[in-house]
């Protein structure tokens, strides 16, 4: 008889959305404002982060959901540090990603922060830092090595370095995909889209020829661009990187 299903391992691409705040009305806003550009998403799965947030309970997780299906972004999982969200991400439906690499940055035995207090959020940092600074390294990480695409990557086209650098020669045109687990490096104008350090590596950069991209990604974290970037860096060959685990910047490339 023929087996009704097989399993087969597979890649799922998703999004990121960092949560700051419980308020549902902040939260609104704030995907008003996005709604063109989150528009562009609408068919991709979103894991929501709230590696942020002290509290499960403080969130109205049933309105959050509502909220951001209104706007079309499909939430389908919730990333933790702490064991106990498990249980809200379980009720409210939704996958469970036990996120334990930040598990340093705040104590299980802490009290609470208030979201806004910026000064609390920046000693958490400071000492998060201090702390990764004493931990001895572990082991060295093996050579990568790299994958040379020679030919153009066209709208709607996908390439993907597995454990692997990613070097390409032609163009990436507007809506094509270049994807590695390592750095990705760009030899003519890159018009959609770069993401690098895909399997989680925070080291991962990215280097463009000629910055036109549409969005760029180091180890999940995204930044999109709605508009052209300045004079200094729009067609300009740049290097991307992610700064504090959690902030993209983007430099000139000067030759000279």
């Amino acid at each position: 008889m023929k087996s009704a299903f097989d399993l087969k391992s597979a890649r799922l691409e998703a999004l990121t959305l960092r949560l700051f705040t419980a308020d549902l009305a902040a939260i609104a806003a704030l995907l008003d404002e996005k709604a063109a550009q989150y528009a562009q998403f609408a068919q991709m799965p979103f894991v929501l982060d709230a590696t942020r947030l002290n509290r499960a309970d403080a969130l109205d997780w049933a309105a959050l959901l509502e909220t951001f299906a209104a706007k079309n972004v499909r939430v389908v999982a919730l990333k933790h540090a702490k064991k106990d969200w498990s249980e809200q991400a379980r009720a409210a439906g939704l996958l469970w990603l036990d996120d334990g690499k930040k598990a340093n940055r705040q104590p299980e035995n802490a009290p609470p922060a208030a979201p806004s207090n910026e000064a609390a959020d920046e000693h958490a940092e400071l000492q998060a830092a201090e702390n990764n600074t004493t931990q001895p390294e572990t082991q060295p990480l093996p050579a990568r090595k790299t994958v040379v695409v020679t030919s153009p990557v066209r709208t709607g086209q996908q390439v993907y370095a597995k454990q692997a650098d990613l070097v390409v020669l032609g163009m990436v045109s507007e809506g094509a995909e270049v994807i590695a687990d390592g750095n990705i490096h760009v030899y003519a104008p890159m018009r959609g889209r770069a993401l690098a350090g895909e399997s989680g590596d925070i080291s991962a950069r990215i280097f463009l020829q000629s910055m036109q991209a549409e969005l760029v990604s180091i180890a999940g974290i995204y930044r999109v661009f709605e508009q052209d970037l300045p004079p200094s860096l729009h067609k300009k060959a740049v290097q991307i990187e992610l700064q504090d685990d959690e902030r993209l910047a983007i430099f000139a490339i000067n030759a000279n």
